[in-house]
């Protein structure tokens, strides 16, 4: 068995004239909870739409659980939940789950189960309508559930969401990771950094740094998530700004300044 989930090599990715992703490396492990943290506008939402093979990129290579991403073997093992509830208004919850079950081509016993999984049995025959923000979140994870996947790849799924609400997401999250699954959540709300089994830091489509809640804190001193993104956000652009006026010194035709043909 592969021991990596996510295997991503050399990844660019541009739209238009700018450069999104450039050369990115990254590995997700197997049966673990990755948070993939960062600002919005930093490439988080890009690299998960590589990762479920619906994004174009200009060059490298993503494999996901063995096989090119977005490949027809992985078509029953990768779960996606996008930012924005993709559900049918006019139908009930068990319908756009009876629905997403044939495209996905999950066994239709397998709607019980994610709706009990989703606390979602109450509000099956409820138009979509109807929900809440949170239970049409809910509907939306039900949905990238079914037939049991391997790896879900869940993009800002607590967006918007009360620290209740959110709380209960991150309770299913879990359990499914103590089930074998593998998760890659994306997210700006650097409190959930705690709830992850490790931590891949994003900043303007570069990861920055690769590391666990524990030795994040412990390696910038802070005694919380969102302080020490903060800390490592100013060490990098630190960084990078000094690259850009050795590179501008030692060629004076080249645009100054640390986003000088850099992704935004």
């Amino acid at each position: 068995m592969v021991n990596n989930a996510i295997e991503v090599s050399e990844l660019t990715v541009r739209r238009g004239r700018t450069t999104v992703i450039d050369g990115l490396d990254l590995t997700v492990p197997r049966g673990a909870i990755v948070g993939l943290l960062g600002p919005s506008g930093s490439g988080k939402t890009t690299l998960m739409r590589a990762i479920v093979g619906v994004q174009v990129i200009r060059s490298g290579t993503v494999t996901v659980l063995g096989e090119p991403a977005g490949s027809a073997p992985l078509r029953h093992r990768v779960g996606y939940m996008t930012q924005q509830a993709s559900i049918y208004d006019d139908l009930t919850v068990r319908q756009n789950l009876r629905y997403f079950a044939r495209v996905q081509g999950a066994p239709a016993s397998d709607i019980d189960r994610v709706l009990e999984r989703t606390d979602l049995t109450a509000q099956a025959d409820q138009l979509a309508r109807t929900l809440s923000g949170g239970q049409a979140n809910r509907v939306s994870l039900a949905a990238a559930m079914l037939g049991s996947p391997d790896l879900l790849v869940l993009d800002e799924p607590t967006v918007g969401l009360d620290p209740v609400l959110r709380a209960d997401l991150w309770s299913i999250f879990r359990s499914l990771a103590d089930d074998g699954a593998t998760l890659l959540v994306s997210s700006h709300v650097m409190d959930e950094a705690t709830r992850c089994d490790r931590l891949l830091l994003m900043r303007e489509g570069a990861i920055i740094d690769d590391t666990t809640p524990a030795e994040l804190l412990e390696s910038t001193g802070t005694d919380s998530a969102e302080d020490a993104f903060l800390r490592i956000i100013e060490a990098h652009d630190r960084g990078a700004d000094a690259a850009a006026q050795r590179a501008a010194a030692s060629d004076p035709h080249r645009p100054r300044g640390r986003h000088a043909g850099g992704t935004r």
